[in-house]
């Protein structure tokens, strides 16, 4: 899969022109607007572990704790989810370990390798949130179990919070308004796992549709074949995250689009680098600057980051409509 080496791309002549200069400005201005976003939405507070649910009312997109491992349908068993996650992490990585035992470690020059990865991630992190949640929730189960058996020897009986719930048993740590107390640590964890739900997102949606729409059908590439491991790497990642996306209760706000936009300005400035300082192919042809129409090129790029993040919020909508209207009763995520 390796393209042609551009020549030249060491000297400064390479950097020093308006072609690198309008493409630094795409590049880095939409990464200065990013962290603008991020300061502006995500700056912690002084209270954002003493007073949760003051900053849950402030800021509805932040999960309670145990939405990171919990179904969206009260049906729907917590361990279903982590065994789920669990799976398709195990998937991932062995297909990631094959393609890099095949390829060798240049495979990460392109940014559908540094994708997979960051999906490889995201599910394992998500199998320790789901076994976190999977544990504290038997731990307190097992708590209100002795409870009732030490009442029951006492002849004494007390109403407990789970009781009235569809499957009798509790779903953790609960206060008086059914919110998941879980320490300030995690609840980073889970915040960070919903972070990476995002930007893994619109990064699947960009590097499959851009290689089986532009880069498969019309660039001829020498010495080009197609192999299972190539089909894996453009279709395995988007089919599990769009599993894990039926079955989460992960949020999906919009301004989290800067830590998409950020992942791949990251790439391409690692891409910059490398290039700066070694004679190395391209791993996309329209990332060569000594292309004519190379400002053209990532403008298009740069312009593919909305409508590839909005078909994914599109779909977490259409599935929150959907299971919101259809089983009102036991979906978790309306509030």
């Amino acid at each position: 899969m390796r393209l042609m080496v551009t020549d030249g791309t060491t000297t400064l002549s390479y950097w020093l022109n308006w072609r690198f200069l309008l493409c630094a400005i795409l590049v880095l201005t939409p990464m200065a607007v990013a962290f603008y976003l991020i300061w502006k939405y995500e700056r912690p507070t002084k209270d954002s572990c003493s007073d949760r649910e003051a900053l849950h009312d402030e800021r509805s997109w932040i999960l309670w704790n145990d939405e990171a491992w919990r179904p969206c349908l009260k049906e729907i068993p917590p361990s279903f989810l982590m065994v789920y996650r669990v799976i398709a992490f195990c998937l991932l990585l062995v297909a990631l370990s094959f393609d890099v035992a095949v390829h060798g470690g240049e495979l990460f020059y392109y940014y559908t390798q540094w994708t997979f990865t960051l999906v490889t991630i995201y599910f394992g992190l998500g199998s320790v949130l789901s076994l976190y949640g999977f544990c504290k929730d038997n731990r307190m189960n097992n708590k209100v179990n002795d409870r009732i058996v030490e009442d029951t020897e006492k002849g004494l009986y007390m109403p407990l919070a789970c009781e009235g719930t569809s499957n009798g048993k509790v779903g953790g740590n609960l206060d008086y308004k059914g919110k998941s107390n879980t320490p300030c640590s995690a609840a980073l964890w889970c915040n960070l796992f919903q972070i990476l739900f995002q930007m893994t997102a619109g990064a699947v949606m960009l590097t499959d549709s851009v290689y089986w729409v532009v880069i498969f059908p019309f660039l001829s590439i020498k010495d080009y074949e197609m192999s299972l491991l190539t089909v894996l790497a453009h279709s395995l990642n988007l089919i599990l995250l769009l599993g894990d996306t039926a079955l989460n209760s992960l949020h999906f706000p919009w301004f989290r689009i800067s830590y998409f936009i950020l992942w791949t300005g990251i790439y391409v400035i690692f891409e910059w680098t490398i290039h700066a300082c070694l004679p190395l192919w391209w791993p996309y042809p329209f990332l060569d600057l000594s292309a004519r129409y190379a400002p053209i090129w990532y403008l298009l790029a740069a312009v593919l980051h909305v409508p590839c993040y909005s078909i994914f919020a599109l779909v977490v909508k259409l599935k929150e409509y959907a299971l919101s209207r259809w089983y009102s009763q036991s979906y978790w995520c309306q509030r």
